[in-house]
């Protein structure tokens, strides 16, 4: 799964949670399940399944899943941790005038466009100090 994709779920989990977090502060009946579900859905896709040697150390053991894993774990890591630093920004400057639905929306969209020049490492105005429209 490339990171732009991955990302792209994040988004989806972020917006998830806030519209349970909307729904519990108006004591509406809610699925705690759905946002679990979309979660787990992510972590299961991004992480892959890793196969021990039945003759494996317990070290050589410990390793092969660490090797398999950490990839995975650094780019889930890496999505959310964007994702953070943009909606902390545009908190930051005090942008009172983007919502943080709205900029994750406009994020969604500049990384689902497939022109190779767009994207969070892009300079196409998702980085710091960039709300919808790219400018600070």
């Amino acid at each position: 799964m490339e990171q732009s994709e991955i990302i792209l779920r994040a988004i989806g989990v972020l917006t998830e949670t806030q519209e349970m977090v909307r729904r519990l502060n108006e004591e509406t009946e809610i699925d705690l399940d759905a946002g679990e579900a979309q979660l787990g859905r992510l972590v299961t896709e991004v992480f892959p399944s890793v196969e021990v040697p039945g003759d494996a150390t317990p070290a050589e053991a410990g390793q092969a899943v660490i090797d398999a894993l950490m990839p995975a774990a650094i780019s889930l890591v890496g999505a959310f941790a964007f994702l953070f630093s943009e909606l902390a920004d545009v908190h930051d400057t005090g942008r009172s005038d983007v919502k943080s639905t709205e900029l994750l929306r406009t994020l969604a969209l500049r990384l689902s466009d497939t022109d190779p020049g767009t994207g969070p490492d892009a300079g196409s105005g998702t980085g710091p100090g960039a709300g919808p429209g790219g400018a600070a």
